[in-house]
């Protein structure tokens, strides 16, 4: 009868870890950079390869880097979410064209409007690779010192806006 009760046991744990799993959110997974400071990048403009944006430039006010691309479905969704929160936020909000063509990326702001204080290309995904994206959209809300302050997993919805983005941004005094 012993030798029944280990196995057991060692189901019902396994069980317990399985059931606790199941209910996280896997779009929840935490970043290891938020409150660390923003890693830095020198990339071309969008609209003008010649011109480079670097992180360091930011600092000294809070701002918003948007991770998105033209084949990016929910970045589409989250569209009228980064607009709003880009003209009622009063915070710059910057464009991170995560491994996307030049052309299909300027014909996709002329078709659905352009938010963006500025737009970086990161055609190799390198630097989005040092903010840890493993997916588009993804956003993130950086201080005035350079830290990241929070990550947004997935496009932007309503619920996100009010709740966490508009909030944070105005804690933070933009």
């Amino acid at each position: 009868m012993k030798r029944y009760l280990i196995p057991l046991g060692i189901f019902i744990v396994l069980a317990g870890f399985l059931g606790v799993g199941l209910k996280l959110n896997p779009r929840e997974v935490p970043s290891p950079l938020v409150d660390k400071p923003a890693p830095a990048f020198s990339l071309p403009m969008l609209a003008d390869p010649a011109v480079r944006m670097t992180a360091a430039e930011m600092k000294g006010q809070v701002w918003v880097l948007n991770v998105w691309a033209s084949w990016c479905v929910p970045c589409l969704a989250e569209h009228p979410y980064v607009t709003q929160m880009a003209r009622t936020a009063g915070v710059k909000v910057i464009g991170l064209n995560y491994k996307d063509k030049p052309q299909d990326a300027a014909a996709w702001l002329a078709r659905h409007g352009d938010p963006y204080t500025g737009i970086v290309a990161d055609r190799d995904g390198r630097v989005g690779i040092d903010y840890g994206v493993y997916g588009v959209p993804e956003t993130f809300i950086i201080d005035r010192d350079g830290i990241i302050r929070y990550k947004q997993i997935g496009p932007i919805t309503p619920e996100a806006l009010r709740d966490k983005l508009l909030p944070l941004l105005k804690k933070l005094d933009v």
